[in-house]
C-alpha cells in the first residue's frame, strides 16, 4: 500500500510539474504522499528504519512494474536483474536470523 501511494501520488505531482497537467493533478497527489506517511506506521515492525530500508526494496520493484504498466516503458533485463537483488536484500533485512 505504501509503494502505490507513493509512486501513485509522485506521478500525479509528475504529471502536473512535468506534463503541464491541471494543478488538481498536483493536489491529488500531495494528498495521496501524506497518506504515504502515515502507511508505513501500521506496519509490525519495531524498528522504524528496518520497516523503510525494505519498503525501499519492495519500492524499486513497483516502481518497475508501474513504469511497465503505467507508463508503457518495458523494462529491460538489467531492471529485472536490479529488482532482483533488491527483493534478495529486503528478504535478507526482514528474515534473517537475529539473536
Amino acid at each position: 500500500m505504501a509503494g502505490l501511494a507513493e509512486i501513485g501520488g509522485g506521478y500525479l505531482v509528475w504529471l502536473w510539474l512535468r506534463e503541464s497537467k491541471p494543478i488538481g493533478y498536483g493536489v491529488a497527489g500531495g494528498l495521496i504522499l501524506v497518506v504515504y506517511g502515515i502507511i508505513p506506521t501500521l506496519q509490525q515492525f519495531p524498528s522504524f528504519g528496518r520497516v523503510y530500508a525494505a519498503y525501499g526494496g519492495v519500492f524499486v520493484i513497483l516502481a518497475v512494474l508501474w513504469g511497465w504498466a503505467v507508463d508503457r516503458k518495458t523494462p529491460d533485463l538489467y531492471d529485472w536483474i536490479g529488482a532482483l537483488v533488491c527483493i534478495i536484500g529486503v528478504s535478507i533485512m526482514l528474515w534473517a536470523p537475529r539473536s
